[in-house]
């Protein structure tokens, strides 16, 4: 099955890094890397674009001897495992505040005789709009729907709870769907699906907001906002923890980062401002279809 999922994931990423070429008229930088204790990948990146201010889409596929701790926290008897994992990860900056950051990452894991699936896709706007919301979250559970009508509001929940900075008791964004653990009959047809699906969920949200007007106000609230998005990675993300308790590539680990983000002391949007509307309609879990 290894071998079959990575030739999944490798026609993904360049799938999608097509796609978004098309999109920024920017060429990707793809930048292959090994790692010595086993495996490797290929970073495809992109800084300065027409579109994008910085993006990223990675594919790995490593082995090690011992299982890291984020990897094993829900399966505590394959501590000190050998494994291998495999995965597309990307994160989407524009630019333009207007334009939302994405996030999505399929990945397997293998440990012996034991395998799962994990993924999913989340969207973080600046400025929120109801009509990207929805449609990013109708392809979501357009993508799962195949598998059963269950997965989704499941799905969308723990992403939620997932996405959620805890020591600031506010959520990323406005979610999407995100699961870990499976290895069910169907768990790879499904990260197909959810690859496969993703282009669709974001391409026409970022072709309709990407030429929007903007400022240094919007440009000043992004970079505050970007900030949530360092604390989230850098504190709680398992892919994140993973690379880095695995003895991963950094650069393709930090690629996730923002360019730019800035910290302000305890600062509160103006009152009926477009910035307190994203706080007061948007970062709540919302039933958005």
């Amino acid at each position: 099955m290894n071998q079959e999922v990575f030739e999944y994931f490798s026609g993904l990423q360049e799938r999608i890094v097509s796609a978004l070429e098309v999109v920024d008229r920017k060429g990707f930088v793809r930048d292959s890397w090994q790692r010595a204790e086993g495996g490797g990948g290929t970073t495809c990146i992109v800084e300065d674009g027409q579109v994008f201010e910085r993006g990223g889409v990675n594919l790995s596929r490593v082995q090690g001897r011992n299982l890291p701790p984020s990897a094993s926290a829900a399966r505590p008897q394959l501590a000190g495992r050998s494994f291998e994992a495999m995965g597309v990860s990307l994160v989407l900056h524009p630019r333009n505040p207007y334009c939302p950051t994405v996030h999505m990452n399929v990945r397997f894991f293998s440990a012996g005789d034991v395998w799962w699936f994990g993924g999913g896709m989340d969207l973080t706007p600046y400025y929120g709009f109801e009509d990207d919301a929805r449609h990013f979250h109708a392809t979501c559970r357009k993508a799962l729907a195949p598998f059963g009508a269950e997965l989704h509001p499941r799905f969308k929940r723990w992403c939620d709870e997932y996405f959620h900075l805890k020591h600031r008791n506010e959520p990323r964004g406005i979610g999407g769907i995100f699961f870990d653990d499976l290895n069910t009959d169907f768990a790879f047809g499904l990260v197909k699906s959810v690859g496969d699906h993703f282009l669709e969920a974001y391409v026409p949200i970022l072709e309709r907001r990407k030429d929007q007007p903007f400022g240094e106000r919007e440009r000043s609230f992004q970079a505050y906002r970007r900030g949530r998005y360092v604390e989230f990675n850098l504190v709680y993300d398992r892919g994140t923890l993973f690379g880095l308790q695995s003895g991963g590539r950094t650069e393709s680990i930090l690629m996730s980062l923002p360019p730019r983000a800035e910290w302000r002391y305890d600062w509160k949007p103006a009152p009926g401002s477009p910035e307190a509307k994203l706080y007061a309609d948007f970062l709540k879990p919302r039933d958005w279809l």
